[in-house]
């Protein structure tokens, strides 16, 4: 499997995802190599777009890629789909280790048309690292066996229902780049407004009109991405809800578990499995 240059990445602390940063214009790149080095916490890799599509598995760490769309968090548990042509650009959590695929454009017509986040299967994993570190050229028999079983096991997973859509409207963009910086400020939205210059009537429409939600659940949402970033890190359920703002730690179940499917406990079990697998440390 062979690439080429990663686009040039940067480093920032500020955020996870980079929404409110200046960024240069979208680049085309030809490719990348499909084992990266690794990206420090808080590594930014710039906005660009393929003329093919691209899978991206964190094998440890967690990657948070922003397209138009929206916000995508993925961790170990997790692999990132982006369909050709859709600027992408990401920021690192933690330490981490990214695996890149080319897709072909048969077995892509057989993905989604929009970026989509998948669960990761055991078979599905193991396929994956497979491939990515396989030295035999692209369409060797033992590569396309192995991608199909990559295809066939996305086509079974679930998709993430986490997306975090993002406004383009400067009003609202300024009250959630606040959001962004400090999750579990318990600021109201009239208090927000009155630090960004619009009223709460102003915003609540916008929340609505741009984001098909309201201003509740866009943040709650942000603050349950955040916590699959926390959880993955091994940080317990009674830390991660003081930490993301929750009034206790039963009131962040319910809304994780309403959310993701799954209790945050059982989530952080999951999600530290394939990290520990990868590193050797699991028994």
């Amino acid at each position: 499997m062979s690439g080429q240059e990663i686009p040039e990445t940067r480093h920032s602390g500020a955020r996870l995802d980079g929404v409110s940063e200046p960024v240069p214009e979208p680049v085309l790149s030809a490719g990348d190599p499909p084992v990266c080095e690794p990206l420090a916490h808080g590594q930014d890799i710039a906005a660009h777009f393929h003329d093919f599509g691209q899978l991206r598995y964190a094998a440890s760490g967690a990657l948070v890629t922003t397209t138009e769309a929206g916000t995508w968090v993925a961790p170990a548990n997790r692999i990132t789909w982006v369909p050709a042509f859709h600027v992408h650009r990401s920021r690192s959590h933690g330490e981490t280790d990214v695996r890149l695929l080319r897709v072909p454009a048969e077995p892509a017509g057989r993905l989604p048309a929009e970026p989509s986040v998948f669960a990761a299967s055991a078979l599905l994993r193991e396929a994956y690292l497979a491939l990515a570190g396989d030295h035999d050229p692209d369409g060797s028999p033992r590569a396309r066996l192995l991608l199909e079983v990559v295809i066939e096991e996305l086509a079974r997973a679930r998709r993430e229902p986490l997306r975090l859509p993002e406004p383009g409207d400067a009003r609202l963009k300024a009250v959630t780049d606040l959001l962004h910086a400090d999750p579990a400020s318990p600021a109201t939205l009239a208090a927000l407004g009155r630090r960004t210059g619009s009223s709460e009537r102003t915003l609540s429409r916008l929340f609505g009109s741009e984001l098909s939600m309201s201003f509740h659940q866009w943040r709650t949402l942000l603050r349950v991405q955040r916590a699959l970033l926390e959880l993955g890190e091994g940080t317990s359920v009674t830390d991660t809800a003081i930490r993301l703002g929750w009034a206790n730690p039963g009131s962040f179940i319910e809304a994780f578990t309403h959310l993701v499917g799954q209790t945050p406990g059982r989530y952080r079990a999951a999600a530290r499995l394939p990290q520990l697998v990868v590193s050797g440390k699991a028994g």
